[in-house]
């Protein structure tokens, strides 16, 4: 199976390139397949945040000062 891939180009701090070099190096990875890597994390990290906000947008809303006596309540804060 053949993946297909895209061309982008990307501009870097330099500081954060020598250190995704320098981790390419370290790991015997390219570049490429570290930066996948951080935004398919990120990425999925979105979509289960959205699907959590999905899930729960039928919950009775409440007001901040009754979310800070429950929080207490619960010895949270």
């Amino acid at each position: 199976m053949t993946t297909l891939l895209k061309r982008s180009t990307l501009y870097l701090d330099p500081a954060v390139h020598q250190a995704l070099r320098l981790k390419a190096l370290e790991t015997s990875r390219s570049m490429s397949d570290i930066i996948n890597e951080a935004l398919r994390g990120i990425l999925l990290e979105d979509a289960e945040d959205l699907a959590a906000f999905d899930e729960r947008a039928d919950e009775p809303l409440i007001s901040y000062e009754q979310m800070v006596k429950r929080l207490k309540k619960d010895g949270r804060i």
